[in-house]
């Protein structure tokens, strides 16, 4: 068990029902997290993650300048990504972006790469899927070179060589802090430890002690590495109100349509309420009562050792008062519960 574990909120920025039922617009929908993560600063939260899409049922295309907004309205919580999509963005441009962002928040900014679930961004940048592997290999390899130097040479296959180049702005007080998001492939995991990044891994289904091979293979390749393990965190989506059968309730019609829209899309079949209620007591959906979601909370991260808890807490429609209402538990209730199941006092 970790000696101390950071908790966290992320977002896509998942476009909300309004009033009156009906879809929002997408910049009521980047007003409305703002909100959220203004709440969720004021409340303690120790980290807010913005996800990067290109689709029109998530509002966030561009993190870091959302990230920005809200580093102006907040003072302590951590600024991120869920994750940036870094095979088909540019390292360099990323690297100034997050750099920037670290800058004008007085070090708050961190970053999780990922090739991430959705492929839009591809075409729209003009990058072809067929080099899906080494995109994200080159890239990953270029954005590790540029945190941790002054000047870099590089050379590859994706983007034009750099020779003795400097970028700007360098980053304040050290490395950029830089996670590797995983959505459960052992070779992944071991890049994740070749590169010695914290490991961020994505749970969204069945049950999260699954994961403890890709932690131990982590933990057996930083051994092998002769270095001290980087930290691992968990992102996993969830919902909070004052009781379960509430939170099920509001959740599950949201859940669905999100569920059912993406499935149909990859194949999947349609989301039962049978296997969203087994999601909610045993798998990777903290979905519940602020009791149940810190009892599930807790014993997940003392079964995996984790350092980061991440909630995804947007689903689909789901209103912004819902959200508020989540997000107010989760920081009140949730996180001082769920430290001290874990037995842990925050200095």
């Amino acid at each position: 068990m970790p000696q101390k574990i950071e908790f966290g909120l992320d977002t896509f920025g998942d476009v909300t029902a309004g009033p009156d039922g009906k879809p929002q617009a997408h910049a009521v929908v980047i007003r409305e997290v703002i909100e959220q993560a203004v709440l969720a600063d004021q409340l303690g939260i120790e980290a807010f993650g913005v996800g990067e899409h290109h689709r029109p049922d998530f509002a966030i295309s561009a993190p870091e300048v959302l990230l920005g907004a809200i580093g102006g309205r907040t003072k302590h919580i951590l600024l991120g990504s869920a994750v940036t999509v870094l095979s088909s963005d540019d390292p360099v441009r990323v690297f100034e972006r997050f750099s920037t962002l670290n800058a004008a928040s007085s070090g708050r900014a961190e970053i999780t790469v990922g090739r991430g679930s959705f492929t839009e961004s591809f075409p729209l940048f003009g990058y072809d899927l067929k080099q899906y592997e080494q995109l994200f290999e080159e890239k990953l390899d270029l954005f590790v070179a540029l945190i941790r130097n002054e000047t870099v040479t590089w050379s590859g296959t994706t983007r034009s060589s750099l020779t003795n180049q400097r970028v700007f702005p360098p980053p304040e007080g050290g490395e950029l802090k830089t996670w590797i998001g995983v959505g459960g492939s052992p070779e992944s995991v071991v890049r994740a430890a070749r590169y010695d990044l914290p490991l961020m891994l994505a749970i969204i289904g069945g049950d999260p002690k699954r994961f403890m091979p890709y932690v131990e293979l982590y933990q057996r390749a930083y051994t092998q590495l002769g270095k001290p393990v980087k930290p691992i965190g968990l992102h996993s989506h969830g919902y909070v109100a004052d009781t379960d059968q509430q939170a099920r309730e509001e959740l599950w019609p949201h859940h669905k349509a999100m569920r059912d829209r993406i499935g149909a899309e990859r194949g999947w079949p349609p989301a039962t309420r049978a296997h969203f209620d087994s999601e909610a007591e045993g798998g990777s959906l903290y979905c519940g009562s602020p009791e149940t979601v810190a009892r599930r909370i807790a014993a997940t991260a003392k079964a995996l050792g984790i350092a980061r808890f991440d909630m995804k807490y947007s689903s689909g429609t789901l209103p912004h008062d819902k959200l508020m209402r989540s997000i107010e538990l989760y920081g009140t209730k949730v996180i001082p519960m769920a430290r001290e199941l874990m037995a842990y006092t925050k200095p």
